[in-house]
């Protein structure tokens, strides 16, 4: 399962209201250590598939959610359970140390 966009008005139906939990990735075509996750997170995103979703919120498009979860820096990882965040992430970091986090939060 590849990582899925959300945006503004996808956000409740795609992330808050998941049966499953929901990895957010806050991200920018401009952002350099976005795109150096991004094919980590697509690789866990099919390594983990069917204990958790990886969606991507582009900040640019979708300042309504960035803003109402205080992104000011990217990449910001955010996880979501039962509608909740319970994990957050700030920074890039190798595939192994992302899908240990993810997994531990998940």
């Amino acid at each position: 399962m590849a990582t899925k966009s959300v945006t503004d008005a996808s956000f409740a139906a795609d992330v808050i209201n998941s049966d499953k939990p929901v990895l957010v990735d806050f991200w920018a075509d401009w952002c350099g250590p976005c795109k150096m996750i991004a094919p980590a997170l697509e690789e866990i995103s099919e390594e983990l598939a069917g204990k958790v979703t990886i969606a991507k919120v582009d900040i640019m498009e979708n300042t309504d959610t960035a803003s109402k979860y205080g992104v000011q820096s990217i990449p910001f990882l955010l996880v979501f359970k039962n509608g909740e965040a319970v994990a957050e992430r700030l920074s890039a970091a190798p595939k192994s140390a992302l899908k240990n986090w993810i997994e531990g939060a998940i």
